[in-house]
């Protein structure tokens, strides 16, 4: 199975400024203090999909982060429309050519998802399809074995532990949370997903493989969770259990369904 070509690097001024600002923020303003395995799954050249945990808001941009430092390279994230529809955010998003996703209409979304892999672009994709309050891996969709077994590339399993300390869901953190936080990001193994593949057990396994890399980086993680809002309630922490914090996120569709 072949991958798709490098594509040429052309000059980015509107990403080369967010990859200069994330550095400045992460390293300079927050001194944050990453620890990094399996970076070396990051295709040097090629295509690749990097199916990302999803704990905190600032998650996408700590992977770009670390894949930057390493190989200069260029995420191109899927993205929420409501984000992309947004004056000065979504006319940035387009110049660093992310992919706006349509949750009732995700067609085109997915069609370009596949002509950007096929490319020979790295895609960043949250399979999660939202941000667990649980700090606990959900239900993933398929989308991305889905698009990866299309364009004949691996998919990278990608655990970001540590990132909700910047920003996250149902929890305001503040700077001095942030500070000199440590932050895990694990890279597993690729694994390639044939078309004739069934795409639901291969979501499955991805979802395993990136339980067991969560497992990994909580498990040393320097920090005691102890009663802290951001360990999951199964080691000890006062998070919301995943029954719960389902519930509250079909509350809040409801409520953003009525107001429409």
């Amino acid at each position: 199975m072949s991958s798709a070509p490098q594509p040429r690097r052309r000059f980015e001024p509107i990403y080369s400024m967010a990859v200069g600002a994330g550095r400045v923020l992460f390293g300079g303003v927050l001194r944050l203090r990453p620890t990094v395995t399996g970076a070396e799954a990051i295709p040097s050249s090629g295509a690749a999909v990097l199916a990302i945990t999803h704990f905190g808001y600032m998650d996408f941009a700590l992977v770009e982060w670390v894949a930057w430092l390493r190989t200069r390279r260029r995420i191109r994230f899927l993205v929420t429309k409501r984000a992309a529809d947004k004056p000065v955010v979504g006319w940035l998003l387009n110049k660093m050519r992310h992919i706006p996703v349509d949750m009732g209409a995700g067609r085109d979304a997915y069609t370009n998802a596949v002509t950007a892999l096929q490319d020979g672009e790295l895609l960043g994709v949250f399979p999660e399809a939202g941000v667990s309050a649980s700090f606990t891996v959900r239900e993933l969709k398929t989308g991305a074995v889905r698009m990866a077994a299309a364009a004949g590339v691996p998919v990278i399993p990608v655990v970001v532990w540590g990132g909700q300390f910047l920003r996250t869901k149902n929890h305001r953190a503040s700077f001095r949370e942030a500070y000199r936080a440590p932050i895990r990001i694990a890279f597993g193994r690729p694994t390639h997903v044939d078309t004739a593949d069934d795409p639901v057990a291969a979501t499955a396994a991805l979802r395993s493989d990136l339980v067991s890399l969560l497992d990994d980086a909580q498990a040393t993680y320097p920090l005691s969770g102890a009663g802290q809002w951001w360990q999951p309630a199964h080691l000890g922490g006062s998070a919301p259990t995943p029954d719960v914090a389902a519930a509250r996120d079909e509350e809040r569709r409801r409520q953003r369904a009525a107001g429409r």
